[in-house]
């Protein structure tokens, strides 16, 4: 997600949770019946099926192939973000902030809910993926850097036998005490790494794996979120129907 696109749907998600919240300040029982109110509920409605289709598109492949000609899956996922945004908000101005009957009340929470579930597990996938990357690049350097000093020291014995004394976990916390910092400065017929450098350097480079083996662990546990906002989305649209239908039972049988 772009930080552009980010700060908007950020912002679009607060617009939502405080229209939302509107509810103890302001109740419209009749606005959800009335011409506006069934103009925000419809147009909301059709917009929060903008994520459905996209599912549909991306998991079956005839169908990518065909649409995919005419529109990327970039484009796609753009629509699908922002219509499973702006859906809601008009949904929840539909409401009238009026949470009474058992349906209702499921409906808006499992919207708000999805809305969330969607927002933050995209942003924090997408930190995570970031953050691996970054982390590549630079325990990559780290390690041209220790493979260069390790081929100096291989030309001095005794260094490298220094440094086979702290080898151990106690050890290597007493190498401040017991290897004492270079003074003289490093010249380019004497540019060994000390032993000093090269603990400090080894420490680095595990740090920098241990950051990443936890943040894979991290995204493999956040790669769940997908199944689950999957999941909670197919119970939004089984809710919306049911809304849907009886708004018409009810609503229509005048007709009769």
């Amino acid at each position: 997600m772009k930080e552009r696109e980010k700060i908007i749907v950020a912002g679009l998600v607060v617009l939502m949770l405080i229209a939302w919240l509107g509810f103890p300040f302001h109740v419209s029982p009749r606005f959800a019946g009335s011409l506006w109110g069934g103009v925000f509920g419809v147009a909301g409605a059709l917009l929060m099926l903008v994520p459905l289709a996209y599912m549909v598109v991306k998991r079956m492949k005839r169908v990518k192939q065909f649409v995919t000609k005419y529109m990327s899956m970039r484009t796609l996922l753009a629509w699908h973000i922002y219509a499973g945004v702006v859906g809601p908000i008009l949904v929840v101005i539909h409401s009238g902030h009026k949470y009474e009957s058992p349906l209702g009340v499921a409906l808006t929470a499992m919207t708000l809910l999805v809305v969330v579930s969607g927002f933050v597990g995209r942003y924090l996938m997408n930190q995570f993926s970031k953050e691996i990357r970054e982390k590549n690049a630079q325990l990559d350097q780290l390690k041209e850097v220790y493979d260069r000093a390790r081929n100096e020291l291989a030309a001095h014995p005794q260094q490298a036998l220094a440094i086979r004394s702290f080898s151990g976990f106690v050890s290597r916390l007493a190498v401040g005490l017991l290897l004492p910092e270079e003074t003289s400065p490093r010249t380019s017929t004497a540019s060994v790494s000390s032993p000093r450098e090269m603990i400090r350097l080894a420490e680095a480079i595990a740090d920098v794996e241990y950051a990443i083996a936890t943040h894979e662990k991290f995204k493999t546990w956040f790669g769940k979120w997908l199944k689950f906002h999957i999941v909670i989305s197919f119970v939004l649209y089984g809710l919306l129907a049911l809304h849907v239908y009886f708004a018409i039972y009810f609503g229509l049988r005048w007709f009769e």
